[in-house]
């Protein structure tokens, strides 16, 4: 069966991340953008995986689910119209700090494993090791490398997938703390490695310009740290539900059962280009070596992004084509459409009921997003919004990259032209019922 899956979220005990993020707002947010498997996160927190344990029971090989009565409640509010199988995978985010010839690393590591039983175990070694409790994305003192020794001594069908391999603070590529290549970081065990998340600032493209990441599938996934922020990156897959399924599409890159993955326009993601968020000083990679890496303002060094970074270490002019390469499909999220169409916030009332309209006569986001033709969005009755979504998929849009932390933004119509096109059409449309709600059913940590 064709799903997609979301792979690297956080709960509520991360830092910086929004309160109702809790498994059943997972759930919830799954069944309105369409996604069938999302990630746990953060099960080495002994408070969230007393959550994981209260709340989830075993579903597929590998897989668990909400339990019934929970599920129930949470359906009340998902439109008939999205309603769908959600399932949830063990996997936790890990920051390694640590030094390694010669100099301080500091890289995110996405760990995977099958059961209960194994995250019980990895969670004892760990919390020997550092401390586990004080962040939902613990931060040890330990070689990434050992890391993935401690996961592969807990369970034979656990594995190991860096995160986000470009951003420059935390991540094995990264441009302030990270290596030049997987095998640097890894060493001996660097076979065991199959795969590598792009992160919001890069695509697959721009990552197949450098062969050392040939043989890796490269997974998108959302990091989300509020639950409406699922699936602003993930992968199309083609396989039974299961986790060893998963596990084998991922790491076998089969065309046939890894499809692809759904990308942020990398300009959009905070890291893209060069700069100084203070100094307002954004650069591309020629106007940052002009300058010899130093702000033009302040004089400090500038943050180096991902395109610097895989320029330095590309090895070929475009990307290349592998037997690990695969479709991508760029997306904006649904509600920054509609508050560019609506000309508010993303996060106004006016785009949460608009929102809701939308997904109770269309169907879930990714639905609206990457299947449905113009003419069946345009039933939606929101002006615009087909040809908003046209133009997404044949990225005809104005770009406007991120930098140093700053989220870019990604346009898809001038203001004048909206007006012409909009005529005296209404950009206010009525949901069909209340506003969806996003609350927090269970507020109780542990």
């Amino acid at each position: 069966m064709k799903y997609i899956a979301d792979l690297h979220v956080h709960s509520y005990f991360s830092r910086a991340t929004a309160k109702n993020s809790d498994l059943e707002n997972l759930y919830i947010a799954a069944q309105l953008k369409g996604i069938t498997v999302v990630a746990t996160g953060d099960f080495t927190h002994p408070g969230w995986f007393a959550e994981i344990r209260e709340k989830l029971v075993p579903a597929e090989a590998g897989l668990f689910k909400l339990k019934d009565e929970i599920a129930q409640i949470c359906d009340k509010q998902v439109p008939s119209s999205c309603r769908g199988k959600v399932r949830f995978i063990l996997v936790s985010e890990i920051s390694n700090i640590y030094k390694k010839n010669g100099k301080t690393r500091k890289n995110h590591n996405l760990v995977f494993l099958p059961d209960l039983d194994s995250v019980y175990q990895f969670n004892l070694k760990l919390d020997a090791i550092g401390n586990i409790k004080s962040d939902g994305r613990p931060i040890l003192g330990l070689d990434a490398r050992d890391l993935l020794e401690i996961l592969l001594e807990t369970s034979d069908h656990g594995y190991l997938i860096p995160a986000h391999i470009w951003t420059p603070w935390f991540s094995v590529l990264g441009s302030k703390s990270g290596f030049d290549s997987i095998d640097e970081c890894f060493g001996d065990l660097s076979h065991y490695i199959f795969a590598a998340e792009t992160g919001l600032s890069s695509d697959p493209a721009m990552n197949r310009r450098v062969s050392g990441l040939d043989a890796l599938t490269l997974v998108s996934n959302s990091d989300a740290h509020s639950p409406m922020n699922l699936g602003r990156e993930a992968n199309l897959l083609n396989t039974e539900l299961s986790y060893p399924a998963i596990k084998n599409a991922i790491k076998s890159g089969d065309p046939k059962k890894f499809l692809g993955t759904f990308e942020f326009y990398p300009e959009e993601g905070k890291y893209h280009m060069d700069g100084h968020r203070k100094c307002n000083v954004c650069l591309s990679p020629d106007m940052t070596i002009q300058y010899r890496g130093i702000c033009p303002e302040c004089g400090k060094p500038l943050t180096l992004g991902v395109l610097y970074r895989v320029e330095a270490l590309a090895d070929r002019r475009d990307g290349g084509k592998t037997e690990k390469t695969h479709p991508f499909y760029s997306i904006i999220p649904l509600a920054e459409i509609l508050s560019e169409i609506l000309k508010v916030g993303p996060k106004s009332k006016k785009v949460r009921n608009n929102y809701k309209t939308a997904l109770e006569r269309l169907g879930p986001e990714f639905l609206i997003l990457h299947t449905l033709t113009p003419d069946a969005i345009d039933k939606a009755g929101i002006p615009l919004l087909s040809e908003a979504v046209n133009r997404m998929r044949q990225k005809k849009v104005k770009i406007f990259p991120g930098y140093d932390g700053e989220y870019g933004k990604i346009k898809v119509f001038e203001p004048e032209e909206m007006d012409r096109l909009l005529g005296r059409k209404s950009l206010f449309i009525l949901p069909a019922s209340a506003p969806l709600k996003n609350k927090k059913i269970n507020k109780k940590k542990g």
